[in-house]
């Protein structure tokens, strides 16, 4: 465990603890030597590094994802979902992908600038671009930096396609730029709801907006005019999986068009936080759920191949399939929405370039 997490006082954060990422050699643990015991630990705050990126676009190769680029305006996130998958890429930073990844943050101020250059590059070829795939880009941090608002300026007058995914409820404050986007078939937003139960939601994802604002969110985009798919993701057997059709239900409620699912992952480090997580909220159903994600995982708590990782395997994961497909059916949503035009896109002009005559 990290030593100097554990000297603060931890407030609204779903981590456990702070143990070092797996490139690590050294593992630190702090000792009560009896000292100080009844002065008050400083509150643990959330702190703010500068990243100046050389690339921000993100290409993959994953065959059972919709995309192949994607953008993070951020690295870590305070939302602090325990079950964050993105959770691990902190490891790669020198910090903990538990509390590290919900308090120390990295925001890349320059990424506007560096996005306008990559698009603006001969060699460049439109395709959608997602943003959220890995940390939210409307996490609390965005209202002071902007970062993702500045980023969304560029792909608009540029007239390129995007995928949002958030929890956040900072998202409305860009209507006005998303709508127009909207309008010209350039944009698709998705809003993550894992549970209706606020009690629940805030014990797992407690810095996030809470279930009803979530909806609130759908309700405004979808009135603007936005496209918005209800996701309810990730679903945990025997905690959040009960609830699919009720999110669902609410989610078309307040005006979402498609939605779609992920059973939870465990990849990494995420596994232990989790476990953490569950042995100290639900120690009754603990072993239930690891239970079942063994299940879907042939005896492990995580498979990572391709089209089996999202979904698992087995009896329960095609019950739980067979479930959200009988329900998007019953309330009239689709599993999948019309592709984005790419035919609007005009490489942006960087400063001293000559316009074309043509």
């Amino acid at each position: 465990m990290d030593n100097e997490r554990s000297r603060y006082r931890i407030k609204a954060r779903a981590s456990v603890s702070n143990h070092v990422g797996r490139f690590e050699r050294h593992c630190r643990e702090t000792v009560d030597d009896g000292w100080h015991r009844d002065e008050e630990l400083p509150l643990l705050r959330t702190e703010t590094s500068i990243e100046r990126p050389g690339s921000v676009i993100t290409y993959n190769r994953s065959p059972d994802l919709p995309f192949d680029r994607s953008i993070n305006p951020y690295r870590g996130c305070e939302h602090g979902c325990v079950y964050c998958f993105a959770r691990p890429s902190h490891a790669y930073l020198g910090l903990s992908p538990g509390l590290d990844f919900e308090t120390r943050l990295v925001a890349r101020p320059e990424a506007p600038e560096v996005l306008k250059r990559e698009l603006a590059a001969k060699r460049y070829k439109v395709a959608p671009i997602a943003i959220g795939t890995n940390t939210d880009p409307y996490q609390p941090i965005e209202k002071t930096q902007g970062i993702m608002r500045a980023c969304l300026k560029v792909l608009a007058e540029a007239g390129h396609p995007v995928a949002i995914v958030t929890k956040g409820s900072l998202i409305e404050r860009d209507i006005d730029i998303l709508a127009p986007m909207a309008q010209r078939g350039l944009l698709r937003v998705g809003i993550s709801v894992t549970t209706l139960d606020a009690k629940l939601c805030r014990l797992m994802e407690p810095r996030a907006p809470s279930p009803a604002r979530r909806l609130a969110v759908i309700r405004r985009l979808a009135r603007a005019g936005v496209p918005v798919r209800i996701m309810a993701s990730p679903m945990i057997p025997a905690l959040t999986d009960p609830e699919m059709e009720a999110i669902l239900a609410a989610g078309k409620d307040a005006g979402a068009g498609t939605a779609s699912w992920i059973m939870l992952r465990l990849p990494q480090e995420v596994s232990p936080l989790v476990q953490e997580w569950l042995a100290q909220h639900y120690p009754d159903r603990a072993e239930r759920i690891m239970t079942r994600l063994r299940e879907m995982h042939g005896g492990k708590e995580y498979d990572a191949t391709w089209h089996r990782r999202m979904r698992g395997e087995g009896p329960y994961a095609e019950m739980v399939a067979q479930r959200f497909n009988v329900a998007v059916k019953r309330l009239g949503l689709k599993s999948n929405a019309p592709p984005m035009r790419c035919d609007l896109f005009c490489a942006p002009v960087l400063p001293g370039t000559q316009m074309s005559l043509l």
